[in-house]
C-alpha cells in the first residue's frame, strides 16, 4: 500500500467519517436507477463464477448488492474502518484494504471491475498509472465501470459532516479519462453523463464501460 501523503489524507478522513458515510450512503443504489441498470449490465456481460471487483468498495454497499444478483464481489477499499464496516454489514463478501495504484489482486483475478467515485481522490498524474493497475487485474476482455463528477474543479473539504477531514475531490473530464483508458489498453464501449438525483450533491455524473483490450496498448 502508498504511503503518499495524499493517500494519507484521504485514508485518514474516510477513516474519520466512515459510519456517518454508511448511515449517509449506504442504501443509495435504491434511489440509482441508471447505476443499478449499468452494473447488471456489466454483470450480464461477465463470465458467471468470475470475482467482480469493487474499486474503493466503501462501506460494502454495491459490493453486497452485486453479490444479491449471485455475483463474486471482491471490495477493495483505502481506508481500514471502511473495510471493517464492510465485513460487518456484508460477511458474505471478501474485503480487502488497498490502493488503486497498488491492488492487492493477482493479474487476471477479475473477471470485471466498478470503480464509483474512487479515482476523483487521485492526482490527475496517477489516473494513468492507475488505469493500467486495474488492466492488470482484469481478465484478457473485462469490463471496468468508472462514475465520477464531470468538471475541472477540486473540492477541498476539511469539514464533512460535522468531521474533520482533509481530503480533495477531483472533477474529472468524460473526453480526458477515455482518452487515458485508450492508452492503458482498454476500448471505451459506452460513455453517458447525467445530472444529479434529487438526493445527490449537485453535480454532473460521467460513466465510462470500458473493455481490456488486448491487442497493443499504445505507448503515449
Amino acid at each position: 500500500m502508498t504511503d503518499l501523503p495524499h493517500h494519507t489524507r484521504v485514508r485518514q478522513s474516510y477513516d474519520t467519517v466512515a459510519e456517518e458515510y454508511r448511515t449517509r450512503i449506504g442504501d443509495e443504489l435504491a434511489h440509482k436507477p441508471l447505476d443499478r441498470a449499468l452494473l447488471t449490465a456489466l454483470l450480464e456481460q461477465t463470465e458467471p463464477g468470475t470475482p467482480v471487483a469493487d474499486l474503493g468498495c466503501g462501506p460494502g454497499h454495491v459490493a453486497g448488492w452485486l453479490a444479491a444478483l449471485g455475483s463474486r464481489p471482491v471490495g477493495i477499499d483505502l481506508s481500514p474502518a471502511m473495510v471493517a464496516i464492510a465485513r460487518r454489514d456484508h460477511p458474505e463478501v471478501e474485503f480487502r484494504e488497498g490502493d488503486l495504484l497498488h491492488l492487492p489482486a493477482a493479474d487476471g483475478e477479475f473477471g470485471a471491475a466498478v470503480a464509483l467515485y474512487s479515482v476523483i481522490h487521485l492526482e490527475p498524474a496517477e489516473l494513468r498509472p492507475a488505469f493500467t493497475e486495474i488492466r492488470r487485474t482484469l481478465r484478457p476482455g473485462g469490463l471496468l465501470l468508472l462514475a465520477f463528477h464531470l468538471g475541472t474543479e477540486v473540492r477541498h473539504l476539511t469539514e464533512w459532516w460535522g468531521h474533520q477531514v482533509e481530503v480533495d475531490f477531483h472533477f474529472l473530464d468524460l473526453r480526458t479519462v477515455e482518452d487515458l483508458l485508450t492508452t492503458t489498453g482498454f476500448t471505451v464501449e459506452a460513455r453517458l453523463e447525467r445530472t444529479n438525483y434529487p438526493q445527490e450533491a449537485e453535480t454532473r455524473r460521467g460513466y465510462l464501460l470500458a473493455r481490456r483490450a488486448d491487442n497493443g496498448v499504445s505507448s503515449l
